[in-house]
C-alpha cells in the first residue's frame, strides 16, 4: 500500500448505478477515496486561493486586507460571493469527515451541489465570455481556473460512494444554492446582484457592479439549470440506491 493511502478494505461498496449517475471509472473513484487526505489538503489550498482570488488578501502585506470583488460588495453579503471556495470547502469537509469515520450527509449534499454547479458554471462562463476573460486574465491563470473547476465535477461524482443523499440533506443543499441563485441574479436585496464578476460589468456611481442583460441573463441561466441538475441527480441517486436495497443488492 502506498504511504498515506487508505487500504482498499476501508473503501465503501460501489452501488450499481447507471453510467449517467456514476460516470467515473471505479479506479478513479477508488483513487480519490484512498488518497482522501491528499484530496482534503488540495481542497483546503483551493479554498484559501479562492478567497484570495475574490479579494481576501492577508498576503501580500502591501495589499489592503479586503480588495477585489469583496471590496465592492456589502459585507453582509460576503457569504454569497465566493461560491467556488465554498464548494471546495464543503467537499474538503465532506471527505475529511468520511476519512474520520464520521460521515455527514448534509455536508455531502452541499459538496455535491457546490462541486457540480460551480465546477460546470465556471468553465461555462469562461467559454461564453472567453474574449473578455482573456483580455484581463493571463492564459496560465485562465487554464488553471478552467481545469481546476472541472476537477470539482470529478469530486462531485465520487460522493455517491460515501452518501445516500437523503431528502432532508438534498433539501438543505437546494435551499442554500437556490438562495444563492436568488441573491446572485434575481433579488439583490442589498446593493446589486452578487454573482461572480464577469467581464463587461462596470462599476456604477453607487460603487456596485452593473449587470448588463446580455451578460447577466446567460450567467443566470447556467446557474439555475445547474442547480436543477444537481437536485435531479442527487435525488435520482437516492432513488436508485433505495431500489437496490429493496432488491437486496
Amino acid at each position: 500500500m502506498l504511504p498515506g493511502f487508505l487500504d482498499r478494505s476501508r473503501l465503501p461498496d460501489r452501488a450499481s448505478l447507471p453510467r449517467w449517475l456514476a460516470p467515473l471509472p471505479r479506479a478513479v473513484e477508488d483513487l480519490g477515496l484512498r488518497a482522501v487526505w491528499l484530496v482534503v489538503l488540495i481542497n483546503a489550498v483551493g479554498t484559501a486561493f479562492g478567497f484570495w482570488y475574490y479579494g481576501f488578501h492577508p498576503i501580500p502585506l502591501s495589499d489592503p486586507l479586503i480588495t477585489g470583488q469583496l471590496a465592492r460588495e456589502p459585507a453582509l453579503f460576503w457569504l454569497f460571493v465566493p461560491d467556488s471556495p465554498g464548494g471546495t470547502l464543503f467537499v474538503g469537509l465532506a471527505f475529511g469527515m468520511w476519512g474520520l469515520g464520521r460521515r455527514n450527509e448534509y455536508l455531502n449534499a452541499l459538496a455535491f451541489f457546490g462541486c457540480l454547479k460551480l465546477g460546470f458554471w465556471t468553465p461555462f462562463v469562461l467559454t461564453v465570455f472567453a474574449e473578455g476573460f482573456l483580455a484581463t486574465t493571463a492564459i496560465p491563470m485562465y487554464l488553471f481556473l478552467f481545469f481546476s473547476h472541472l476537477a470539482m465535477v470529478v469530486e462531485a461524482f465520487v460522493l455517491h460512494r460515501i452518501s445516500d443523499f437523503p431528502v432532508k440533506a438534498v433539501a438543505v443543499a437546494l435551499f442554500w444554492y437556490g438562495l444563492n441563485d436568488v441573491v446572485d441574479y434575481f433579488v439583490p436585496v442589498l446593493g446589486s446582484a452578487h454573482h461572480t464578476y464577469i467581464p463587461g460589468q462596470l462599476v456604477s456611481e453607487a460603487g456596485f457592479y452593473t449587470h448588463p442583460p446580455e451578460i447577466h441573463t446567460l450567467a443566470a441561466a447556467g446557474a439555475v439549470v445547474l442547480t436543477l441538475a444537481a437536485t435531479f441527480l442527487a435525488l435520482a441517486t437516492r432513488v436508485r440506491k433505495l431500489e437496490l436495497n429493496e432488491l437486496g443488492f
